[in-house]
């Protein structure tokens, strides 16, 4: 059975995300603040570079001329980063991971109400055996919980979903200057909170090297082929295929640094691996096929 394009582009996307984990572990002394930053740097370069090379226009200039539609993209990304790594910060690393994969549900009800997309079961009972790998992969982790940090995980879980919808909104017209509005947004945002907790702008040569790569590579090259592959499958499919990312993550740390995976991480990432290939070979329903 022939795999869908799209679902390859969505697949190396999560691929993608999942090289921060070797990033943040090179990068020495600056922290996960100036991180984004510079990684936001870079991106905003790189996105901005491809809308210009596509369109041969100004990229800002695009972006502001899609009005609320790249506002509404553009904030959303900035909150998931933000309040992503504000729960790393402030509640257990199981908590952020599972809370955060709830997006594909968080995207099947939003896509429902403005979208009008119906998910197919082959989709749902994915999505549930997702939940359930990751459920299996955090089961062995720390579980100190923090109110703010959890709904901080679940408001980043919403915010990707709100994306996602923007994105296949706007499946129809080029909505790659909305996604690089995400980065110009994100540049004022960590500077303000830089400049809020006292951490400096600048950072030794060698981590702001590696972060700028990842804005290129990790985030700048992930929402390119993420919102590439968004054109023709429907949301809750698109976000339950990035949850790659998670069974990626492990696989990175333990093949260049080593790292033990634990039994739980191999068992749970296998349950999200197979209802990822079951969902790239399986078909999509007609109630899913929307142009």
């Amino acid at each position: 059975m022939a795999i869908n394009r799209d679902s390859i582009f969505v697949l190396l996307a999560g691929l993608c995300w999942s090289l921060s984990g070797i990033g943040v572990r090179l990068i020495e002394d600056a922290n996960v603040w100036q991180i984004v930053l510079y990684r936001s740097i870079s991106m905003s370069f790189f996105l901005g570079g491809v809308v210009f090379y596509t369109s041969g226009r100004n990229p800002i200039k695009l972006a502001l001329e899609q009005g609320v539609m790249a506002w509404v993209c553009g904030f959303s990304l900035v909150v998931s980063y933000v309040a992503g790594i504000y729960a790393l910060q402030t509640t257990s690393v199981a908590n952020t991971l599972l809370l955060f994969s709830t997006a594909p549900f968080q995207t099947a009800i939003l896509a429902r109400i403005f979208l009008d997309e119906i998910v197919g079961r082959r989709t749902l009972l994915g999505i549930g055996i997702s939940l359930v790998g990751v459920v299996i992969m955090v089961s062995g982790q720390g579980n100190q919980s923090h109110i703010s940090g959890d709904v901080a995980a679940l408001a980043a879980a919403l915010s990707f979903a709100l994306f996602t919808i923007c994105i296949r909104k706007g499946r129809k017209i080029n909505m790659m200057p909305a996604v690089f509005w995400s980065g110009i947004l994100c540049l004022p945002v960590m500077i303000l909170i830089c400049l809020y907790t006292g951490t400096s702008l600048r950072v030794e040569p060698k981590d702001a090297s590696i972060a700028l790569f990842l804005g290129i590579i990790q985030m700048g090259m992930g929402l390119l082929l993420f919102t590439l592959g968004s054109k023709s499958m429907p949301a809750a499919k698109i976000t339950l295929l990035a949850l790659s990312e998670v069974f990626f993550a492990p696989f990175w740390v333990w093949l260049f640094f080593d790292e033990k995976i634990p039994l739980q991480t191999l068992i749970g990432g296998t349950c999200i691996l197979i209802s990822i290939i079951w969902n790239v070979f399986g078909k999509h329903s007609q109630a899913e096929l929307i142009d």
